[in-house]
């Protein structure tokens, strides 16, 4: 298991950065997990451009807002107008997250596709605050131990309730790729890859188990930081 922190001059050059792990990823086949944000947005692009061919992939998504696939503020939306539309070949599988569907029982359909999906690569950011996917500070589901997805309240906007993988889920990946941008996010930066986990910042406690980590960082975000990197 290994954490390797790499920083890059900007938020351009970081999507960029983490869009050609991706378009690797999905040159090599397997399964992949995306996330949220304006961050990926760029990064889904630059892989659309490199690797045209995702039909060796199955696609799933870290967390998801409880809403239709056509709001706006949907995971999967954004992901369909910045990837899936720009692809030639179809990933092999789409496991969107039924966000129209009340929170339990669209976690519970998650929670049962995923048994027995092991991530080639698993796409996350995180918050302000320090969250990841949809798992806030000191969420009661940064204890779970075995469901793979749980239903989740937000800490931030938008305020609708969320889907979202659970630890245990979140690290069961060869490769877990952190994209982090941003002066406003430097202090959790910090916390989350400097100092010690805490349930207070939930980026913290998440790593590839028996994988590599990397962290993609622009220097605003990595301005915090106090070790050699």
């Amino acid at each position: 298991m290994s954490l390797d922190l790499i920083v890059v001059d900007d938020a351009e050059a970081a999507s960029r950065r983490v869009g050609e792990l991706l378009a690797e990823a999905a040159h090599d086949g397997g399964h992949i997990a995306l996330s949220g944000g304006k961050s990926p947005e760029l990064a889904h692009e630059a892989a659309a451009r490199l690797q045209p061919d995702w039909s060796r992939v199955e696609l799933w998504w870290g967390d998801e807002r409880c809403v239709p696939p056509e709001d706006e503020r949907s995971n999967y939306a954004m992901a369909k107008r910045t990837l899936l539309e720009r692809v030639e070949v179809e990933p092999a599988a789409v496991h969107r997250i039924r966000g129209e569907h009340e929170p339990e029982a669209a976690a519970a359909e998650y929670d049962a596709a995923l048994r027995r999906v092991r991530l080639r690569m698993n796409i996350l950011g995180i918050g302000p605050d320090g969250h990841v996917a949809s798992l806030f500070p000191n969420a009661p589901g940064l204890d779970e131990g075995e469901r793979l997805a749980i239903a989740a309240e937000p800490g931030l906007e938008p305020f609708v309730p969320r889907v979202t993988m659970t630890p245990p889920m979140l690290g069961n990946a060869d490769c877990v790729v952190f994209l982090v941008t941003g002066e406003k996010k430097a202090d959790a930066v910090k916390r989350a890859f400097e100092d010690p986990p805490t349930d207070e910042t939930p980026s913290s406690r998440i790593r590839s188990r028996d994988g590599e980590t990397i962290v993609i960082l622009d220097a605003p975000a990595a301005s915090k930081l106090t070790g050699s990197i």
